[in-house]
């Protein structure tokens, strides 16, 4: 049976909210598409107060959508209607000022394994690996802590769709945040979206210093650092500093793209830091009309790469449109029910079968 747009909004009716009525009578439901076997809409709250409790509604929507007959896929979003709350004032933390001398690493105790994800260059996914991985790893289980480090663009935030600052009772620690079931750290939290990070390395190194020993982490299996591109301070300092259990390099098969992943291999190398494996991003693009593969970046260039240097190659992840809408969206493709979240899914099982978490 092919449900249609009607079909599926009578069976959203039946479903009735704690607080009386229903998803469709309220008007909540937006963006709503229906093709083939997939099912895709918008839960749009009156307040975001009333989208933070509305999850278990979220997802009892795709559970019970799921059971229809012909239905293959269902993705379900939160939203809000109208302005967020103001945020408290803010805490007496400053940040970003000079390392402090310290005896020991800045590794936290409770942390049981810091992995870096680096990349030599930016625009290869290396953020959105990051992310994904982390709500991956996350829904197996693992308690997982993601530090944004890319001081200079920090895109965490927006991909994992929080963004408030952090709370400091005392002006020193630091509360971090939580998102899709990972616990988040980002300089995106303590500025504005739009403000420029206009720091000398001093000021980086005391800013990576403060997120990775003041922010309360708790106990976690894994953190997950999200690197900026290159080869620079923040890299050099949490290698040297951090006591890393080892690095993941991410890139595209694309020639440009892996003559500077070497180059991230070879800071990871001089830096005494092991090499876990590489991964492929973008690596195929499938056409959602007619399924013709393109390999738009080139094919098979990680995994040579990867064969050549005798480290692992962990996988290949394609390019792919619903990734990128589910970035800006703040909710990680990994978080829901798709191709790609199963292939998120099977790059978390890697680590944890390969004993890398």
């Amino acid at each position: 049976m092919t449900q249609t747009r009607d079909t599926i909004l009578e069976a959203l009716r039946g479903l009735t909210l704690p607080d009386g009525g229903d998803v469709v009578s309220r008007d909540m439901v937006r963006a709503l598409k229906v093709e083939g076997g997939r099912i895709s809409f918008v839960l749009e709250a009156e307040s975001p107060e009333q989208a933070g409790k509305m999850e278990p509604v979220r997802l009892a929507c795709e559970g019970m959508l799921r059971k229809l007959p012909g239905v293959e896929q269902v993705s379900v979003a939160l939203t809000a209607h109208g302005p967020a709350p103001k945020a408290p004032p803010a805490p007496s933390l400053k940040f970003g000022g000079h390392p402090t001398p310290q005896a020991g690493p800045m590794k936290p105790a409770s942390v049981k394994r810091i992995i870096a994800i680096g990349s030599g260059k930016g625009g290869v996914g290396k953020s959105t690996v990051s992310s994904n991985l982390a709500v991956a790893l996350a829904r197996q289980g693992k308690k997982v802590g993601l530090l944004d480090a890319d001081i200079y663009g920090p895109s965490q935030p927006r991909m994992m769709g929080v963004n408030k600052r952090p709370a400091s009772p005392d002006g020193k620690t630091i509360i971090p945040l939580q998102g899709h079931g990972v616990t988040l750290m980002s300089i995106g939290f303590m500025l504005a979206e739009d403000k420029a990070v206009v720091w000398r390395g001093p000021m980086l190194m005391g800013a990576l210093q403060q997120m990775l020993t003041q922010v309360e982490w708790g106990d976690l299996d894994v953190l997950l650092v999200d690197l900026p591109p290159g080869t620079g301070d923040v890299a050099m300092t949490l290698c040297q500093k951090s006591e890393v259990t080892g690095a993941i390099v991410v890139s595209t098969p694309q020639d440009v793209a892996l003559l500077d992943a070497r180059k991230a291999l070879n800071m990871f190398e001089l830096l005494k830091t092991p090499v876990l494996g590489l991964i492929e991003n973008m690596g195929v693009y499938c056409c959602p009309k007619c399924g013709h593969e393109a390999h738009i970046f080139g094919q098979g260039g990680v995994k040579a790469e990867a064969d050549k240097l005798g480290l692992p190659y962990l996988g290949s992840l394609p390019i792919d449109l619903e990734t990128r809408v589910a970035g800006d969206a703040g909710v990680p493709i990994a978080a829901g029910d798709s191709p790609m979240a199963e292939a998120y899914a099977a790059l978390a099982r890697r680590f944890i079968e390969g004993g890398i978490v």
